[in-house]
């Protein structure tokens, strides 16, 4: 359905690498994007991720299906003819300008007047904070500085949608969570629609307002983070996004038997599922656990292994069911653990953190 939010409409796209044998990079996509949103694409190497932002860029074209910007077919348009420019994951700045002189380059190309382009420079430099480094050279800063550079040069000319291709893959980890706080800014103070690709769930997460999960050249799911992660609609997006337990279950008149016979109450939405053998999924960090008081109804493991995360600990349990099971628990300053390698646990988790699977 149309409306007024939409900055870009992808209509059943399909991508074929014609050749020995087809290889269909997208098979069949279709997606809204709206105006001023982080919208994040994400998904392993090789799901279709990336053909999708080259679509929208214009440096590929659909074997068939139908691309939509502000309502405007660009299917086939060159990519300098669209209002869309790209971030990729080497940052392509040229060595021997300045960064001032990088970031008028393009602006100079499209017949900006001199004035024009120097108030153009000095507006992106204050908006990623770089003012003090105008003149330097790309070689003379830092990879995150030069990150910053591309997406100014990027932003410049107040483009309707910014493209990124996993442009913090090359950064430590320390400075690609800062550069993601920093990605949300610039889009939240822009209005600019942002597309960004990445594998990186945590990043997609931790950025997006809403996320799709692609494999094998389909969408499996999209929509907000917070959806996604408690409430995925099949296996392989629970797995993708976030860490998971997946169980084994029998449903039968509301409740999830293991197949060693424990049962898990459900909640009142899960308990509208028919019955049959489904697969059930439990977050590690919604698990309670406790030493175990001998009773033949409770949920129980055995602790195999503890690891030490510093923020939290992860307990590793084997169920009597012969399944592995992990618990994540929060660490405070002044706590220790109770739990030791081998220990017999009892788990307690609410009916509303476990979610029946389609698949």
């Amino acid at each position: 359905m149309t409306t007024n939010d939409e900055a870009i409409e992808i209509k059943n796209a399909l991508k074929v690498y014609k050749g020995d044998t087809d290889v269909y990079a997208l098979n069949d996509v279709s997606l809204m994007i709206k105006k001023n949103e982080f919208f994040t694409l994400l998904g392993p190497s090789g799901c279709g991720k990336t053909t999708l932002l080259r679509l929208i860029a214009g440096f590929e074209h659909p074997t068939s299906g139908t691309i939509l910007l502000n309502k405007e077919d660009i299917s086939l348009l060159p990519p300098n003819k669209r209002p869309v420019n790209t971030v990729f994951q080497n940052y392509a700045l040229f060595p021997h300008m300045t960064v001032g002189g990088n970031i008028a380059f393009g602006l100079e190309m499209l017949g900006w007047s001199k004035s024009e382009v120097a108030s153009a420079v000095d507006e992106m430099l204050e908006l990623v904070k770089m003012q003090d480094l105008k003149n330097r050279r790309p070689a003379e800063i830092s990879g995150g500085q030069q990150q910053r550079v591309a997406l100014a040069r990027a932003l410049a000319p107040k483009p309707q949608v910014l493209l990124l291709d996993e442009p913090l893959s090359a950064l430590d980890l320390k400075l690609r969570k800062q550069m993601q706080i920093e990605l949300k800014r610039l889009q939240s103070e822009t209005g600019i629609t942002f597309v960004f690709v990445t594998h990186d769930q945590e990043e997609a997460l931790t950025m997006s307002d809403r996320i799709a999960v692609m494999n094998e050249g389909k969408i499996l799911q999209y929509g907000n983070p917070r959806d996604i992660y408690h409430h995925p609609e099949n296996k392989f997006v629970a797995n993708f996004i976030g860490d998971s337990n997946f169980l084994l279950a029998d449903i039968q008149n509301g409740n999830a038997v293991l197949t060693d016979g424990t049962e898990l109450k459900l909640s009142k939405e899960n308990k509208q599922v028919s019955n049959g053998q489904k697969s059930i999924l439990i977050r590690p960090e919604h698990v309670q656990m406790s030493k175990a008081k001998g009773s033949k109804k409770a949920f129980e493991g055995k602790i195999s292994n503890i690891v030490y995360f510093g923020t939290d600990t992860h307990f590793h349990l084997e169920l009597k069911t012969g399944d592995d099971f992990t618990i994540r628990k929060q660490n405070t300053p002044n706590e220790g653990t109770d739990f030791e390698i081998g220990a017999v646990v009892e788990l307690t988790i609410d009916e509303n953190a476990i979610q029946i699977l389609n698949d």
